[in-house]
């Protein structure tokens, strides 16, 4: 029976081709584009979980607010990492890294540096906590002492044979030799290692000895015992906080309290997190490595959700409407005895044909497009042809998604009379007309759905970009890597200046566009008090910052150590630091503080108040910053152009660079761009919005084109009636398009409210965004219409214009 199932669902399925070729496009597009978003989403979902144990291992975060400023951070001090070893017993084993930023390294016996990024200390645990093997080397002893560093394949390929590199020596920023005592393979793209070209020793980093509790810069992962769960360690953390870090805290403030601590407002939380959900789960700054967003992954699988109904709708829509065609088929079988059951399995076997074919399409599409897609992803996906559990899954599920398409039109057209229909009463006995309503009205809502989303995430990118941000980023050419010019910083930036299509220029630390941070509590000379303190970012710049980055001032003055030699120890306030030190910005001028907490005699003097600008991004409220003078600390050169030929103006730096650093590798770009890769994850999900929304459209509008398709077939005597009787061509295409519209209207009335509710959740992540515009509601609208029109006019026109004395003879 099954093989006889076949055979008539193939002829039937050819007898058919334009409805075939509708259904089978229809779902492969749908199926493509779930299995793409699908590897998307368990890419995500997979991070981390590669390593030994990975379900055992816990970072130690934590939640503080002294000195005005509420911070989560990632990082701890560098000595809690041996108290929780030592202080909880569930604890098995702990590891820190510490990020440095980059650093330039070569071997020995060559001059030319190689600039590597995003390096970090290890503990020398690290490899046994995380289960990560050594291509050459000893894990047990490749980080154990100071100065060695263990690289990766890729890495360690720059300089030489992987295979003969343990044992080899590399000079790192031209100062320190470190020893290569393991290669490791490069780690996977879904870790939280995977920018990490090469870790160093922390056994040789001075500052990781400390029993600094008031710094913290060290991401601490721990191991717990087999049972034990990061909520059983949370009190046991919780009492460091009397036990370490108040005794620390006496050091600057005598005779303080935990109490005291907390009822000046201040806290200190720990807590933990897995390792498996950080990359989707953490919201911390600043983190180990790039993470995503689980609302991504919620947004991602609706959308795939969204395409695979979109593509079942569209099955049963165009099934069951070119049901009248096979209702004397039906009635012929039920006359010969076929049980409703056996016509059940019949359509139910054709449905399961056109999805294995259209997972065929579905596979060939993705593979087409997975280039492209990884581009715009920002990943390195592939399909993974040589998994049978994953051809086991797709196989599955695309059965399931046929015979779930196709359970509707099976059901309906087996319940068919056998009488009725063969008298030529098939309109009449059909009937599902109100369903396939129904189903327009769900593709289109969707569609709606997905446009108005798509507008909106453009539309607060681009408020993003037209913000004022409170200082200026365009045409700032920025020179990373300036400390490897050693005593030749300021002669780099005087030679710079003297280019002609340069306007000023400027050494920093730090700068308003993503790059590292650094903050500190400062204490008011006139009141030492902890409840009194301030905690800051702290940026080292020198005079030409303000005018250069086009700051602007609100009180006081700029820097100026031409005219005040004071200015060295001298401090320029944001507004924001005035508003917690709760001063107006003209009283503060002349506020002292004390430099450091542990420096009491060294003091710092305001002398300006600049005006609020975002050097965070627009999810993060503007916070307490200011600038000390020290052009020395500079780790970049930001240059403002006028204009003109800008790739004349970088070649002619770059011959500069080549001049005073012939060694060192020239780095160089353009704050907008930095600024713009802040909101890369934005911009992604805007661009995939955008592509699987007219994946959508293109889905709906098969169906619909179906629809208007068997409408206009099933009226052709009502046409060539009309015709006759004088209707011109606009009337008839207007009767055979105007209850489709309807259809889509009513689709627009329900997607309109739906999208803002979800558009707004959405917005509710960004501190500054826009309100959601009327004209997005109403180009949505006009563009679902307006593509309907379209979709339904061509068949309308086509069947309109046809000879009514052809219309009139056709059976």
């Amino acid at each position: 029976m099954f093989k006889n199932n076949i055979k008539i669902a193939w002829r039937s399925l050819k007898k058919q081709p334009f409805f075939t070729f509708l259904n089978i496009f229809g779902l492969a597009i749908g199926m493509a584009g779930g299995l793409l978003l699908g590897l998307y989403i368990y890419d995500d979902l997979s991070h981390d979980k590669m390593f030994v144990d990975a379900d055992r291992i816990y970072r130690v975060n934590a939640d503080m607010k002294f000195g005005g400023a509420a911070e989560s951070m990632s990082e701890v001090s560098a000595p809690m990492a041996q108290a929780l070893l030592n202080d909880i017993p569930e604890v098995e084993m702990v590891t820190r890294f510490r990020n440095i930023g980059s650093i330039f390294i070569r071997s020995q016996d060559v001059t030319d540096n190689v600039r590597e990024n995003h390096i970090a200390y290890a503990d020398s645990t690290f490899f046994k906590m995380f289960g990560v093997e050594l291509l050459y080397g000893d894990e047990r002893t490749a980080l154990v002492e100071p100065n060695t560093m263990v690289m990766t394949r890729t890495a360690a390929e720059k300089h030489f044979p992987i295979d003969q590199a343990v044992g080899k020596t590399l000079m790192i920023d031209d100062q320190q030799v470190y020893r290569v005592t393991g290669v490791m393979e490069d780690l996977p793209k879904n870790s939280i290692f995977n920018e990490k070209p090469l870790f160093l020793s922390m056994a040789g980093y001075e500052d990781a000895q400390q029993a600094e509790w008031g710094n913290h810069n060290y991401y601490t992962f721990v191991k717990l015992v087999p049972g034990a769960t990061g909520s059983d360690i949370q009190d046991e953390m919780q009492a460091m906080v009397g036990k370490y870090l108040i005794p620390y805290a006496q050091r600057f403030f005598p005779g303080i309290t935990e109490q005291q601590f907390l009822d000046s407002g201040n806290y200190m939380h720990y807590s933990t997190i897995p390792l498996t959900e950080i990359h989707l789960y953490s919201k911390r700054s600043p983190e180990f490595s790039t993470v995503s967003d689980i609302k991504n992954v919620y947004i991602l699988g609706a959308i795939a959700l969204i395409l695979l109904v979109l593509a079942s709708v569209n099955f049963m829509n165009l099934s069951t409407a070119h049901s009248l065609k096979r209702s004397k088929e039906v009635g012929i079988r039920k006359t010969l005895g076929s049980q409703r059951s056996g016509l059940i399995g019949q359509f139910l076997t054709e449905s399961g044909i056109i999805a294995l074919f259209s997972l065929v399409f579905a596979i060939i599409i993705a593979s087409i497009a997975m280039p492209f897609y990884n581009d715009l992803a920002g990943k390195e996906l592939s399909i993974p042809f040589s998994n049978p559990f994953f051809w086991l899954i797709l196989f599955v599920a695309a059965l399931f998604l046929g015979l779930f398409s196709g359970s509707y039109p099976a059901f309906f057209m087996s319940r068919f009379v056998a009488a009725k229909v063969l008298k030529g009463q098939g309109d009449q006995s059909i009937g599902g007309g109100r369903v396939r309503n129904v189903l327009v009205i769900l593709q289109f809502s969707i569609s709606v759905f997905l446009i108005m989303g798509t507008l909106t995430v453009f539309q607060q990118l681009r408020f993003i970009q037209g913000k004022d941000l409170g200082y200026g980023k365009n045409q700032v050419l920025i020179i990373g890597g300036i400390n490897a010019l050693e005593g030749k910083k300021e002669s780099f930036k005087d030679a710079v200046l003297r280019i002609s299509q340069v306007n000023s220029a400027t050494l920093s630390s730090y700068l308003p566009t993503p790059s590292s941070r650094s903050s500190g509590t400062y204490l008011l000379a006139e009141d030492r008090s902890q409840d009194k303190s301030i905690n800051m970012q702290q940026w080292a710049v020198d005079e030409d910052y303000l005018s250069t980055i086009g700051l602007t001032m609100v009180s006081g003055r700029a820097f100026d150590t031409d005219r005040f030699a004071t200015d060295s120890s001298a401090v320029i306030l944001n507004e924001k630091a005035v508003a917690i030190l709760g001063k107006t910005p003209e009283n503060v001028i002349g506020t002292r503080f004390v430099g450091h907490l542990d420096q009491e005699d060294s003091f710092f003097t305001v002398i300006g108040v600049l005006k609020n600008f975002h050097f965070e991004t627009l999810r993060d409220e503007v916070g307490a910053l200011a600038l000390f003078y020290g052009g020395e600390y500079a780790s970049n050169l930001a240059i403002k152009l006028n204009g003109g030929d800008v790739s004349r103006t970088v070649a002619e730096v770059e011959n500069i660079w080549r001049e005073m650093a012939p060694t060192q590798p020239f780095e160089h770009y353009f704050m907008d761009d930095s600024f713009n890769s802040s909101y890369e994850a934005e911009q992604r999900l805007g661009e995939i919005f955008m592509i699987f929304t007219m994946l959508s459209i293109v889905i709906a509008c098969l169906g619909l084109l179906g629809l208007a398709t068997f409408n206009a077939q099933k009226r052709v005597k009502e046409i060539g009636v009309r015709k006759v009787l004088g209707a011109g061509v606009g009337q008839i295409v207007y009767r055979l398009s105007v209850d489709f519209l309807k259809l889509v209207g009513l689709a627009v009335i329900i997607a309109l409210p739906l999208g803002w509710y979800a558009m707004d959740r959405w917005l509710q992540d960004f501190s500054y965004r826009i309100d959601i515009p009327w004209w997005i509601f109403a180009l949505s609208a006009l563009l679902a219409v307006g593509v309907a029109i379209i979709t339904v006019s061509y068949q309308s026109i086509k069947a309109a214009i046809v000879n009514p004395v052809k219309s009139l003879r056709t059976e």
